[in-house]
This record gives C-alpha cells, structure tokens and sequence, in this order.
C-alpha cells in the first residue's frame, strides 16, 4: 500500500515507517523537524529509512494547508497515519498556542485530504491523557472522558470529536489510538526515562514528580507500532448496535473505532526507576516533588477491545524495555 505517515521524524513515526517499508509498503513521510527537542536526534532517525527506495521524505507544517493539500493531490495515499502532533502535558501550560495550531488546525487539513481523495483508512494517535480526572481503573475507551486536565489532553479529545465528524458526514472510516506513556529505544529527550537516564549517568538529580507515588502504563516502542500495523489493517466499520439512547463512546453507526495501547499492567514510579538503576549500576539521587500540574496521578490501560478485534495485546517487561533503552543510549551517547 501507499501509506502517508506524518511525524516520520518522531519516535513512534520513525519506527513504523521502518516497519511497514520492512513489510514493502511505501511510505509518504512528513515532518517539519522543529526544534522542540534535539533535531539531530530526529535526523538520525530519519537517516534509518531514508536509504529505502519506498520511503519519501517531504518536509511540511501540517498546518499549512496549501502544502498539505498538494501532498495529498501528487501522492494520492490509500492510508493515512497521521502520529505528528506537539506533544508533552507540561509544555502545553507553557505554549498552548502550539497545540491548537498543529494539534487541531493540523489535523483539519489532514482530515480534509482525507475527504477529498477518498483515503480508505485513517489511523491517527490520541493519548491516555483523554482520561483526564477519571479515576475508575482501567481506563476503557468506553468511558466517558469529559474532563481533560491540561489543554494537550484537550486537543487530543477534539482530534476524537472531530475525526468522528468526519467519519459521519463524509463516510471515512477512521480509528483513533489513545497510547499510554511510551518508551525505548529513540524515545524522546523530555520523557522520563531519557531524562533520567541522562541525569544519573551524569551524577546529577533526578526530579520524581508526585513524590514517586504515581503509576503508569508503560508501554513499549514495538508494542505501539505493532498495534498501529494491526489496527490501520483492520478498517474501521460502522457499529449495526450502536445506540443513540445509550451511546457506547469508542463505536458509532459510522466508520469509527477508538481503542487503547497500553501494556496493561501499571508500574509504580519507583519501581520502574529502580529497575533503571539496575541496568545503568548506579543509583539515583532522587528530587522529591509535588504533582505537576496537568499531570495524572495513575494510568491503566484496559485494551480488552484491541486483543477481541485485532488478537493483539502488548507484552514488554519493564525490565526487558529498559535494557533495550540503555543499550541504545550508551550506543548512540558512545
């Protein structure tokens, strides 16, 4: 197939453009390469596709429509993936100008070329953020998740509302993938584990936010891409039960699924970085500190529709994704 992939550049866009030019699919790659964190990582990552005859590298804002609308004209994609977004909870209290521009007048343009060349499926990345201030454990995409806490949780949840728009008016079938908190290898500089990585091999502190008392669902960098492959796979279908008098949240009459990737199986703060000072062999000096704003105490994953539609549930150990990430790093740091 001929799949239009943005964030190509990205930690999780770079590895399925990897994998879906492994499978022989040819791959339209977008990215802009901005400077929210170290461009010669995202080269580097680019630098592991590029040799391939299947993959095009085109550099684009999603916000400029023009540019957008002549991608989806020259190269007539059959799917879409669209993974670029300006992400990070803490960032968007710092520039939420940011989020509206790529996440939401973005993904519009994508969500228009997606209407005007008749996509056969789009698959597009949300995020456990959606959940908000719920507190009912597991998250399930069933659920309502009205009450996002920070203004990217709240960009993700429109990018739901509105590829469900499109879905209903324009018939296109279309799958929306919350992930929850990935990790490993060519992850990303502001996220924890690189972080503090970065810190204890320099002898330095790391910050513990919530005093190191939250869970997350940390999930591997395979485990997503293989979700994403599964599910850009399965096209989306109308729901024949779906009902108006007591709507399900992750289903609708039209083409439209949500699902959640997640590892299933929340791991406490500290337990997760001391199995990071197990693979590095030596210990962190820990900076204790309240919650951060936007933040959510816990996340858990309920992925029961994602192994019943796609027979696919993510597996990595903690302990199995960390050595992987430190073996990386201590490679790519050498």
């Amino acid at each position: 197939m001929r799949i239009l992939v943005t964030g190509t550049a990205g930690f999780i866009g770079s590895t399925l453009a990897l994998k879906l030019i492994e499978r022989g699919d040819e791959v339209i790659g977008i990215d802009n390469l901005n400077n929210y964190y170290d461009v010669n990582l995202k080269l580097a990552r680019l630098e592991r596709i590029k040799t391939s005859s299947l993959f095009t590298d085109l550099r684009a804002d999603l916000e400029d429509r023009e540019a957008i609308t002549e991608i989806f004209s020259k190269y007539q994609p059959q799917r879409v993936v669209n993974l670029a977004a300006q992400a990070g909870v803490r960032y968007s209290l710092e520039n939420p100008r940011a989020y509206i521009d790529t996440n939401i007048v973005g993904f519009l343009n994508i969500l228009e070329g997606c209407r005007h060349h008749q996509v056969e499926h789009l698959v597009f990345a949300s995020s456990s953020s959606v959940y908000g201030a719920n507190t009912l454990m597991p998250f399930s995409v069933h659920h309502n998740v009205d009450h996002p806490l920070s203004l990217y949780a709240a960009s993700k949840k429109s990018n739901e509302l509105m590829a469900h728009t499109y879905s209903h008016l324009y018939r296109i079938p279309v799958t929306g993938l919350r992930f929850f908190t990935v990790y490993g290898p060519w992850g990303r500089p502001d996220m924890a584990l690189f972080l503090f990585t970065k810190n204890i091999l320099e002898n330095k502190p790391i910050d513990v936010f919530n005093y190191g008392q939250h869970r997350r669902d940390f999930t591997y960098i395979d485990d997503i891409v293989e979700g994403v492959i599964r599910t850009l796979d399965k096209v989306a279908q109308p729901n024949p039960g779906w009902s108006s008098d007591k709507p399900d949240a992750a289903t609708s009459k039209a083409p439209y699924q949500l699902y959640n990737i997640g590892n299933n199986q929340p791991v406490e703060l500290m337990r997760y970085i001391e199995v990071l000072e197990e693979q590095l062999g030596k210990k962190a000096q820990r900076n204790l500190l309240p919650l951060q704003p936007g933040d959510v105490p816990d996340t858990y994953a309920d992925v029961e529709d994602l192994v019943t539609d796609v027979a696919y549930k993510p597996d990595t150990s903690i302990e199995t994704g960390i050595q992987r990430f430190v073996e990386w790093y201590r490679d790519y740091y050498a």
